[in-house]
């Protein structure tokens, strides 16, 4: 992905070459540079949230949780680059995005309450605090390995939602 490689400042031609679209398709969506943003962003914390349907179908609640978990992380980083740029773009990113953002509450949510049913996880887990913890160490950017320490950190988090014996 261009805003990958190239962060919020990608050439709109380059993204409309790799979307294999022409830029007048691209720019008939969307107008903007702060519309493309928005739209990826939002596209970001959609798939995130829909992949807690297919993981709650295919793995064992617990698996489904932690592979929910490092998809987030990925989700942080990814959101790293455009971040900046939102927020000069549209001030508090959160406001423009808070549908988005109730879904990927809701997605985590689901994951836990069936772990805690499923009697992996212990019944007083705040879901939200695993979030809470990964963004915490996503915070820290100045660490060139935050990712690879977010990620330690997931298993982490599981072995320590265990219920107690």
């Amino acid at each position: 992905m261009a805003f990958t490689r190239s962060g919020a400042n990608a050439s709109l031609d380059d993204i409309a070459k790799e979307a294999r679209v022409g830029p007048g398709t691209l720019y008939r969506h969307f107008p903007t540079r702060e519309e493309l943003l928005q739209g990826v962003y939002r596209s970001q914390l959609e798939e995130l949230a829909a992949a807690e349907r297919k993981f709650a179908q295919t793995m064992a609640p617990i698996e489904a949780l932690r592979a929910w978990l490092l998809l987030f992380v990925d989700a942080i980083a990814a959101k790293e680059l455009i971040a900046p740029a939102l927020n000069t773009l549209v001030g508090d990113h959160k406001k423009v995005f808070a549908a988005s953002y109730a879904q990927v509450q809701e997605a985590i949510r689901s994951l836990v309450k069936r772990a805690i049913k499923s009697g992996d996880i212990r019944k007083d887990l705040d879901a939200m605090d695993l979030l809470r913890a990964l963004v915490g160490v996503a915070n820290v950017t100045s660490s060139p390995d935050w990712q690879k320490s977010a990620r330690r950190l997931v298993d982490i988090l599981i072995i320590g939602s265990r219920p107690t014996k």
